[in-house]
């Protein structure tokens, strides 16, 4: 009788000890797997994050380059208008001197340009 219980006895410590291992088992397995997919939505995340900065870095370039191209374009306009508005004064000084008479008032939309106020 002693040998049956202590067989038994091996046999319910061997059960208990291979339901437990398999129950670690299984918990550290489910971890595992909360864990992979924890990482895996983070690294989703972080490529999402990569790829929206990377967008933004090529619009803001895109951005800077127009504004650069639209600064020297208002820069080559200023130059071009102060050698026109120039021009004119000179050209002003050279109808007086050889007409001897005054020159005709600007276009409104140039009066103020040449200094002259607008033409009534």
């Amino acid at each position: 009788m002693t040998g049956v219980l202590g067989g038994a006895w091996l046999v319910y410590r061997g059960n208990k000890r291979k339901t437990d291992t398999d129950a670690q088992t299984a918990e550290a397995s489910t971890f595992v797997a909360s864990v992979q997919t924890v990482t895996e939505g983070f690294t989703q995340l972080l490529e999402q994050s990569r790829a929206t900065n990377a967008q933004t870095l090529e619009r803001v370039a895109t951005l800077e380059n127009r504004v650069e191209r639209l600064e020297e374009e208002q820069r080559q306009w200023r130059r071009w208008k102060a050698a026109a508005v120039e021009y004119i004064h000179q050209l002003r000084a050279l109808v007086a001197k050889l007409y001897e008479r005054p020159v005709p008032a600007p276009p409104r939309e140039i009066a103020e340009d040449l200094g002259d106020g607008p033409a009534t």
